[in-house]
């Protein structure tokens, strides 16, 4: 097969399936199947990759990498097995056209890796693709729930990451001529999305693991992470698509959630409007698209532009439960409970990403609803929040953070006697880094602010204060201090966080309160202009405080500041081995 044609997806004559598939039109049809792929036509593009997955590296990547997506999406065992399976042929169909080496030349190379100097064009991209099946595998792996599993999945990504580097060298040192082959560009895009994802998202860590990791020969320079990807995803190649959207999960969810919710949205939307012009009801580009307007406060074309995503297309439903997800906080920063309300059910009924949050986030909102309506909807709020621990997860025998913050939450349901949670959907908001969105509009967090007002007056006129009283306190205020530092009134707020620093003694149950709030204190003093107060701050809720529900999290979001401020101790040690 030399021709490239437009052609039926299903469709492959005898003779096609007996020839030699060409690299050229290898990399051809796979862009048609990714074309498909961004217009919604998932199975087409399966099918136009099946016929060849085990005739074609590139076909077997494709193939695999869809299956990955749906499995990520799902949870679901049988479509994670057929991942798996997929994963484990891609890799022996790529390994067929890898260089062949000696058992002396792979044991040195095992010793001391050092970048094959010839290799033809065909072995330069079997390489890149192996280092690629070897990354969704080790992903993959990590969900086996395993220790194995999770040391299985840490070789393999070291493994890949050495192949990255490898094939960057080759790209480095390729002759002017080859680099004049149409096929050099999907080579050298290849090695932009490898080295740029591992260094953007190793430079994530926070530096104690991060020096650990480059130790171990990894590199985490976050500049030269997002100068790869972009370079990657401005080349035109097979890959652009994968360094774009490695860019817009990092602006759009990695900055919000680990990090202080500061994303670059104005490179989100330039990034994104070539495919919005391509693929105008494409479901991921309006998903992102419907996200960027969220994180910039425009609420409401959100939620349009996510109940397009919806109707865009059937035939993943598990896009729809993205949807769902986004639209339940996009009501909930309205405060319109009864919307939030529906959505969060929607994802109890057909999500089995995370059963646990699901029912607690549903019962959070009916939380925040008159008693009677909750009453109308037929629910049971105490019920609810019964069952969150028995459906927490656990990921190579540990608990998810997130889930387990839920769950501690949910245990004062457990008594006889329930004692209510206070403002618990405002506090999961809070989880998600959400205030950050909502500040954008200052309306809605006065708004906020009127409940978290409320909500005080509660507690203060209580005849008979609960064992949580103070925590529930405190909860307020943290969540009342947010409000005020985005509306610009820091002296309120100060007092509002020292507050929570003070009755450090009596938290019961809530020891997550007292080192983010500091951490919050902290971007106070930096907004106040005060940076070496906010590096102090942020410092002593970094180094003194430890074993508290979602530690890890703001060790990320501390990382994240103090890089911000040039903090020298956010800094790593100079990378010991070129990314």
């Amino acid at each position: 097969m030399t021709m490239f044609r437009q052609m039926d997806p299903n469709h492959h004559s005898e003779d096609e399936l007996t020839s030699q598939m060409d690299l050229e039109t290898a990399l051809k049809e796979c862009s048609t199947a990714l074309e498909l792929f961004l217009n919604n036509r998932f199975a087409d593009a399966l099918a136009l990759l099946k016929p060849w997955k085990n005739q074609s590296m590139y076909h077997a990547m494709g193939y695999s990498s869809i299956l990955v997506m749906q499995a990520g999406m799902t949870f679901d065992p049988k479509d994670m097995n057929a991942a798996m399976t997929s994963l484990r042929e891609s890799l022996q169909t790529c390994q067929r056209f890898r260089k062949k080496t000696g058992i002396a030349e792979t044991l040195a190379n095992l010793w001391y890796r050092q970048p094959v100097e010839e290799l033809t064009e065909e072995e330069m991209h079997a390489e890149l693709c192996y280092a690629e099946v070897l990354l969704q595998k080790a992903a993959l792996t990590f969900l086996d729930e395993s220790i194995i599993g999770f040391i299985k999945g840490g070789m393999r990504i070291r493994n890949s990451y050495q192949i990255f580097k490898d094939c960057q060298a080759k790209a480095n040192v390729t002759k002017e001529v080859e680099k004049l082959k149409s096929t050099h560009i999907h080579f050298r895009g290849g090695v932009n999305m490898g080295i740029g994802s591992f260094n953007l998202m190793l430079s994530l860590l926070p530096s104690r693991v991060l020096r650990l990791m480059e130790f171990l020969g990894f590199s985490g320079d976050r500049e030269l992470g997002l100068s790869e990807l972009r370079e990657g995803a401005s080349n035109n190649s097979l890959r652009s698509i994968l360094s774009t959207l490695t860019l817009l999960m990092f602006h759009l969810y990695i900055t919000v959630i680990l990090g202080t919710g500061e994303g670059n949205l104005t490179e989100a939307e330039a990034l994104l409007e070539p495919y919005t012009e391509k693929f105008p009801n494409g479901a991921l580009i309006l998903f992102y698209t419907a996200r960027i307007a969220l994180l910039k406060g425009n609420f409401t074309f959100a939620q349009e532009k996510f109940l397009a995503c919806i109707a865009a297309q059937e035939e993943w439903r598990q896009i729809h439960h993205l949807c769902y997800w986004e639209l339940m906080w996009a009501y909930s920063f309205e405060q319109n409970w009864r919307e939030a309300y529906r959505y969060a059910d929607m994802l109890c009924k057909e999500s089995k990403w995370s059963q646990a949050i699901y029912v607690f986030q549903k019962a959070a909102i009916l939380s925040m609803l008159p008693e009677k309506e909750v009453t109308q909807l037929g629910e049971n709020v105490v019920e609810l929040f019964r069952q969150v621990d028995g459906l927490r997860l656990r990921i190579a025998g540990k608990s998810i953070p997130t889930e387990k913050f839920a769950a501690r939450k949910a245990q004062r349901y457990f008594s006889s006697n329930p004692v209510k949670l206070i403002v618990p959907a405002l506090e999961m908001m809070y989880v998600w880094n959400g205030f950050t969105v909502v500040g954008k509009r200052p309306e809605m967090t006065e708004s906020i602010l009127t409940t978290l007002e409320k909500a005080e007056e509660q507690l203060k006129d209580d005849p008979n204060p609960s064992e949580y009283h103070l925590d529930d306190q405190c909860v307020v205020q943290l969540l009342k201090g947010l409000c005020l530092r985005h509306l610009g009134r820091l002296v309120q707020a100060e007092l509002c966080f020292n507050h929570v620093i003070s009755s450090e003694n009596d938290i019961k149950q809530e020891n997550y309160l007292v080192p983010f709030t500091m951490y919050e204190l902290g971007l106070l003093h930096k907004q106040k202009g005060d940076i070496d107060k906010a590096i102090a701050v942020i410092e002593n809720a970094k180094m003194n405080y430890k074993d508290y529900n979602m530690e890890s999290r703001l060790h990320f979001r501390i990382h994240a500041a103090l890089n911000t401020m040039g903090s020298f101790s956010a800094k790593p040690p100079p990378s010991r081995t070129p990314a």
